[in-house]
């Protein structure tokens, strides 16, 4: 096979250590690569990659799937570099499956021109099927029925499938909304998030002939993050392989996080099972971070029980000790850390090194206004918020019914906007009239007798029509070309260019260069490729690593990242690790996601709690994660971070008490108008509240800042 290429296999192997040198010369048959954190991974699976398409096979036989479109970037942009990149296919499983769904289109029994539904856009559908199956979302939330939804998908059970299986009275009510759901995205020739892994792994599992062609195309399957993997992921992999089994798979179940998606750790955990004559490489060597982080994450995941053990090590330097402070309150903890991260940035570290990560986002308001007030420039990791903005969903919906005339969200978006003269009234007798005759929404607009009976919209509406036929050819231009024809043509250029407040025209302006990047990246794509993409996007993608800015982001969305400082804020019992008063806690998921965040620092990692919190709009006190009691004393500093409790639950001196509680001391009773009566079993005074718990007759415990605690001493002849 001849190939025009400097670089050699022996060349790829340079510099690699012995465990990565097997990964990377594994050619034939299954391969599990057990990586631990910062070991190399992607540099492994990049350089596999290459040295398949130079010993075993052409670059255009060799799928690598990833979870994120950055990881994605990042392999394309390091094999290009290798020289091996062109004809190989790189991205993430959704991206894979839009792409087979279009070609296969006519064999699975959809139309090609779908559109992918947005979160925004799902669940605005879905309260309207809640509607049409005769019940209310006020009984049935959508984001809950959602969830059920997307989790029989995950199993790749569609609404009769999951009708069949129903065990009670809710199952038979979801499953009829599931129906009612189904049906309208029908109407709308759309797709969500998981039809798209679904429909292919249902295509692939009941067509050998599909099977067969993929395969015989894809000959070599790469698989990123195998820990994360759902079911319908797991089927498209198996099934993708199923003749040659030439899968790798790479991850650490250490890193599953994602359970509540619908990942199953057991994927990556019974690969040996499911490939009896696999290989299995140990990658244990991090290159990202110090011994004492390290090891402190190390110790924090062995109380896991599900996991593969690994012995993770390092020859970087033993480093600063992890930082572990409590504070009063949010805004104490906040502010302290603004402060910290001045510090670091006078001592030379760049922002975009930095980064604070939170379990749920309502925690990064104080954070984001205590960065302010420090002055300090910051970006909030949140991708798909960004392609939510109404400016934005407005003018891609322009190109969404384009692609796509059935998609009746996006014409109703966009047909009097910006406005131009076709009222409320108007658009109701078009959809009333689309009912009636049984035809798209679309389609009702080339009837100008319907139009007719619009009154002066009549009109207007024609001029809509014609202007929606002048744009159609856009899609087959460049992403930045055709969007230049749609601000210009629709009017939403001047609009934005006049009228609209600075944050709407900053992000229009964003999204030209978004348009323009992707054209960077993918030279000879059309608008149409571009219009699927900012579909599939993450809230990773969202991050920029230049810019002079620090990062905000929950842990999931770190995954994958590293920054040279690290602030995880809120470890408390009931955040990290989150407890749900409807679920049960996974509490290995949750340590696991914790391990993430540690490992994500190269060189200095602060953890911090506030003793006194407001969640949703309730004040409460808060108890330390247990997480933090897990890690190693020698590899902790436990610092005063503004009051109350020093190292390792030691517990500072009470204080003076107001007047009116200094005689109450721990096992006084009280009364509770609500709780009834308890017992006081701890109190804590500290730099602004006091702090008290206490334990009533049922066995529930409760705290509360005493001064707003409704507690009243009772003697104990009072009670009776």
């Amino acid at each position: 096979m001849h190939r025009a290429m400097s670089v050699t296999p022996d060349r790829l192997l340079d510099s690699l250590s012995p465990p990565q040198r097997e990964a990377v010369t594994h050619t034939d048959g299954p391969l599990l690569i057990l990586a631990g954190p910062g070991s190399g991974k992607t540099r492994v699976v990049t350089t596999r990659a290459a040295y398949l398409a130079l010993t075993v096979t052409a670059p255009e036989h060799i799928l690598a799937i990833t979870f994120t479109n950055k990881a994605a970037r990042e392999m394309r942009e390091r094999t290009a570099a290798l020289e091996v990149a062109r004809g190989m296919t790189v991205c993430t499983f959704h991206a894979l499956c839009a792409r087979l769904l279009r070609e296969y289109a006519g064999q699975i029994g959809i139309e090609s021109g779908f559109s992918i539904v947005d979160r925004e856009d799902r669940r605005k559908i879905l309260k309207k099927a809640i509607e049409a199956s005769g019940l209310s979302s006020d009984n049935w939330p959508p984001p809950v029925v959602e969830a059920d939804i997307s989790r029989a998908k995950n199993n790749m059970l569609t609404a009769g499938e999951f009708l069949a299986l129903e065990r009670n009275w809710r199952d038979r009510s979801v499953a009829r909304i599931y129906e009612c759901y189904e049906s309208a995205l029908a109407k709308l020739n759309g797709l969500d998030f998981d039809d798209l892994l679904m429909r292919v792994a249902i295509a692939l599992r009941n067509s050998q002939g599909l099977r067969d062609e993929l395969e015989e195309r894809f000959r070599y399957v790469l698989i990123d993050e195998y820990q994360d993997t759902n079911a319908a992921q797991y089927t498209i992999a198996r099934l993708l392989t199923a003749r040659r089994e030439n899968i790798c798979a790479t991850g650490d179940p250490d890193q599953s996080i994602y359970a509540w998606r619908g990942a199953d750790i057991s994927n990556i955990l019974d690969f040996e099972s499911d490939y009896p004559r696999a290989r299995v490489v140990f990658l244990e060597q991090n290159y990202r971070s110090t011994r004492q982080i390290l090891a402190a994450a190390d110790t924090l995941i062995s109380g896991n029980l599900r996991r593969k053990e690994k012995a993770l090590w390092t020859q970087n330097e033993k480093g600063h000790a992890i930082r572990v402070a409590e504070y009063e309150e949010a805004a104490d903890e906040a502010r302290a850390v603004a402060e910290d991260v001045k510090r670091e940035l006078l001592h030379g570290i760049r922002p975009e090194d930095i980064a604070v990560f939170y379990r749920v986002n309502s925690l990064s308001r104080t954070i984001e206004e205590a960065l302010i007030q420090a002055g300090i420039k910051y970006q909030v990791a949140r991708g798909v918020e960004f392609y939510n903005r109404k400016e934005i969903k407005d003018v891609l919906a322009y190109m969404r019914i384009l692609a796509n005339p059935a998609d009746d969200v996006s014409l109703l978006r966009i047909i009097n906007t910006p406005a131009r003269g076709i009222g409320a009234a108007s658009v109701s007798r078009l959809v009333v009239e689309a009912d009636e005759i049984g035809i798209r929404l679309f389609e009702v607009l080339a009837r100008d007798e319907v139009l007719e009976r619009c009154g002066r919209a009549a009109e207007k509406l024609r001029q809509f029509r014609t202007l929606l036929a002048e744009l159609a050819p856009a899609l087959e231009l460049a992403a930045p070309a055709a969007l230049a024809r749609v601000l210009s043509e629709t009017g939403l250029g001047a609009r934005y260019n006049g009228e609209a407040d600075e944050s709407e025209q900053a992000n229009v302006d964003e999204l030209i260069n978004a348009a323009a990047s992707f054209q960077r990246e993918y030279p000879l794509a059309t608008a149409r490729d571009w219009l699927e993409y900012t579909a599939l996007v993450s809230d990773v993608d969202g991050v920029k690593s230049e810019g002079g800015a620090v990062t905000l982001m929950t842990l999931h969305a770190a995954k994958g990242l590293e920054f040279s400082a690290v602030y995880v804020v809120g470890l408390e019992d009931g955040i990290i690790p989150l407890r749900r008063r409807d679920e049960e806690t996974d509490i290995e998921e949750e340590r696991r996601l914790c391990f993430v965040g540690i490992t994500r620092a190269k060189r200095r990692l602060m953890l911090s709690r506030a003793r006194y919190r407001v969640l949703r709009g309730v004040g409460q006190c808060t108890a330390r994660s247990p997480f933090l009691d897990e890690l190693p004393c020698d590899q902790v500093q436990w610092v005063e971070g503004g009051g109350g409790k020093g190292r390792r639950g030691e517990a500072t001196p009470l204080g003076r008490l107001p007047d009116d509680v200094a005689e109450w001391g721990i096992g006084t009773l009280v009364r509770h108008p609500v709780r009834g009566l308890g017992r006081v079993v701890s109190l804590q005074r500290g730099a602004k509240r006091t702090h008290i718990g206490v334990e009533f007759q049922d066995g529930v415990s409760q705290s509360w800042v005493l001064e707003f605690a409704q507690l009243e001493r009772v003697e104990f002849d009072d009670v009776g």
